[in-house]
């Protein structure tokens, strides 16, 4: 599968700003079959601090819903239960495992009430996910080298411009 723009923003966030030794995108569950099927989104792997970050990415621009309010919840949480299930098998000699859901344009209300109940689920969403561009807008204007990640070549190209 084809990797997402708001994959490739939570990927730059990941290298530029938390300093990850490694990201990689659209990520199976091994195994195959029905479980194989499962993909996480972006997985970013600190080696010095052996923090792994596993992500879940919607980049709907008119608001993070499938079908209706419950059902939104309902896929979220479980691609939750799949990142933590991902996690289990596979990032055992991690400390730290922070599982994270980004998306740009969640309603407030039903599903930001409902998502907040996910202890173990961090949400960057609405001004959290503005605050985290913004951060990678001022390492774009402050860089000119290819840092390795199309968004944030095209955040230095604007930025850049005469």
């Amino acid at each position: 599968m084809a990797t997402d723009i708001g994959e490739y923003i939570v990927g730059a966030y990941l290298k530029t700003i938390m300093d990850c030794d490694y990201v990689d995108y659209n990520v199976r569950i091994p195994g195959g079959g029905y479980r194989g099927l499962s993909e996480l989104d972006v997985i970013g792997l600190d080696l010095k601090t052996k923090t792994a970050y596993v992500c879940e990415v919607t980049t709907h621009l008119r608001g993070t819903l499938y079908k209706d309010n419950p059902t939104t919840v309902q896929k979220i949480t479980k691609k939750h239960a799949v990142q933590k299930e991902y996690a289990k098998i596979k990032l055992n000699d991690f400390e730290t495992v922070r599982y994270m859901f980004w998306s740009p344009v969640v309603p407030v209300g039903y599903i930001t009430e409902n998502l907040a109940n996910l202890s173990s689920l961090e949400l960057v969403i609405n001004k959290e996910y503005t605050r985290c561009i913004d951060q990678l807008k001022e390492v774009a204007n402050n860089t000119t080298n290819d840092l390795g990640n199309p968004f944030l070549r095209m955040l230095q190209i604007i930025g850049h411009l005469r």
